[in-house]
Formats: C-alpha cells, sequence, structure tokens
C-alpha cells in the first residue's frame, strides 16, 4: 500500500468537502431530494461522526490487540439522531476539519504501523488495518459524490420550469 498517497487522499478529500459547501446557504444545506436521502448537512455530520468513531477508532482499536469485537455502529440512524439537520454547516464543517486534522495527525506521528495487522469477528472478519485505512479515502470519495448530486439535484429543481438536459447526460 502506497500510505504515502492514501495520506495525501485524505488531506485533499477534505478540501475537497469544504470546498463544494463553502457559502451554501442554509436552505440548500438542508435541503433533500426525497424524505430518505440525506441533506448536506447531514453528509458532513456523517463524515464528522466516521472521524470520531469509525476508521481512526477502529484502527486503533485493531492495534489495541484487544481481541474484543467493534461496537456497534449504527452511521444509518445517526444524522436524524444528532439532528446535523439542524446545526449549523459552518459548524459541522469546522468539526469535521478538526477531527480529519485530528486523525492526519495522528496518522503522521505513527511508527512503523502494521497494516497487515487483521480484526477477527465477523461481520468483518479477516480485515487488516491497511483494508481499513485504503477504505478510509474511498469513502470520502463516495461522500464527494453524494454531495456533488445534491448540489446537481439542488441546481435542477432551482432552474425549473426550465430544463438543464442541455448540460449533457448524468
Amino acid at each position: 500500500m502506497n500510505i504515502r498517497f492514501i495520506f495525501q487522499q485524505l488531506e485533499q478529500n477534505s478540501r475537497a468537502v469544504v470546498e463544494l459547501v463553502r457559502d451554501m446557504d442554509s436552505e440548500q444545506a438542508r435541503w433533500k431530494p426525497t424524505p430518505n436521502d440525506w441533506s448536506v448537512r447531514e453528509v458532513i455530520g456523517h463524515l464528522m461522526d466516521e472521524e470520531r468513531e469509525d476508521f481512526r477508532f477502529r484502527i486503533q482499536h485493531l492495534w489495541a490487540g484487544s481481541g474484543k469485537p467493534w461496537p456497534e455502529n449504527f452511521q444509518g440512524d445517526w444524522p436524524h439522531e444528532r439532528a446535523y439537520n439542524l446545526r449549523d454547516l459552518d459548524e459541522l464543517v469546522n468539526e469535521f476539519q478538526m477531527e480529519r486534522a485530528r486523525s492526519l495527525g495522528w496518522l503522521e506521528r505513527l511508527e512503523n504501523p502494521d497494516w497487515d495487522q487483521r480484526y477477527f469477528h465477523p461481520p468483518l472478519e479477516g480485515i487488516s488495518a491497511g483494508d481499513i485505512c485504503a477504505a478510509w479515502a474511498a469513502h470520502d470519495l463516495l461522500h464527494l459524490r453524494q454531495l456533488v448530486e445534491l448540489k446537481w439535484a439542488y441546481g435542477q429543481k432551482q432552474s425549473a420550469p426550465y430544463s438543464i438536459r442541455y448540460a449533457g447526460d448524468w
């Protein structure tokens, strides 16, 4: 694994997230295409959760060698339970940036990490620290795509009654 590349991606992805939502108005940040979709605020809250309670935490837990299963992680429920759609977008973005900076600092300070060390509990039995780290950067990209799709759908709604089909296929 090219760990330097992964670290750079985590840093670049963080900047890209911030740039996509910078100066977004409150209505757009709260808007959802359907009631079951996430808003921009909920995506940012989720990314913050991931920094605090998933990737970094799980790698640390794996390396601690406790042999215990990871705590349950009900991410799908968190945006509603944690009321991210009611929070200020700038506040959420700042918290995400702060947590990402903590993660990057932690990663930079690691000395000879064992990226091959594996977790041995279902349902993720056999996943390695390296797998988790690589997935961390990929996870960002999934949510960057989600943020772009939210901006596209909101722009389409705001353009009505005119069509955006001239822009090309989505």
